[in-house]
């Protein structure tokens, strides 16, 4: 895949600043919306002044900084089944930690491990992550992984909020992220990009 055949945005939202991802097929224009953690309008002027056809927005967990803008974009929701209850709930997905009950639409797909989403002539797998939900999701497409909570620039997913769990976290991490190649791109959930080499090299969580 090279890169004039994606489009690949990421778009800074929220209090929280969750890295919001615009990823799809440069031929096609069609497009996946990637944790719309917020500031929807920001985000809708980029798919209106591009000429892009979102075919759903995808959550890679169902935290208030990744959906709080499902309600304002008219797209199907995906989400991993284990997470779907997050979108509803808002002692689950955070927003009554902060003040407010936050509740998104629905999902319109539950999806699960192995998944192969098809967007334009590109792929997406669905590798199911847990340990800051339990339906923590990484998207993979051709040396691209986006890596929602579980693994940033230097740093790695929290599991203490509840439903969290440390020991499956460090077991997604060993044996479902950090077993890509070193030199696949990492598109993290908050922070800057990595790759997978830099972070077995330099995390000092790893």
């Amino acid at each position: 895949m090279k890169a004039s055949d994606i489009i690949l945005k990421k778009i800074v939202v929220g209090g929280m600043k969750a890295n919001c991802y615009i990823f799809g097929d440069s031929k096609t224009k069609e497009v996946f919306i990637i944790d719309p953690g917020g500031e929807f309008k920001k985000i809708k002027a980029i798919i209106e002044k591009n000429g892009l056809k979102v075919k759903s927005i995808i959550n890679t967990h169902g935290h208030i900084d990744h959906i709080s803008a499902n309600r304002y974009l008219n797209f199907p929701i995906w989400i991993h089944r284990e997470d779907a209850d997050f979108l509803g709930e808002p002692n689950k997905n955070l927003s009554s930690l902060v003040g407010f009950k936050l509740k998104s639409p629905n999902a319109t797909r539950l999806l699960d491990e192995g998944d192969v989403l098809e967007i334009g002539s590109l792929s997406v797998e669905v590798i199911h992550t847990p340990g800051h939900t339990p339906g923590s999701i990484c998207l993979r497409s051709d040396g691209l992984l986006f890596t929602g909570d579980i693994l940033f620039y230097k740093g790695i997913g929290r599991s203490d909020f509840p439903h969290g769990s440390e020991e499956m976290l460090l077991d997604s991490l060993k044996n479902k992220v950090l077993t890509h190649s070193d030199d696949t791109l990492v598109y993290p959930g908050h922070g800057p990009s990595t790759t997978i080499g830099a972070e077995k090299k330099d995390n000092p969580f790893l």
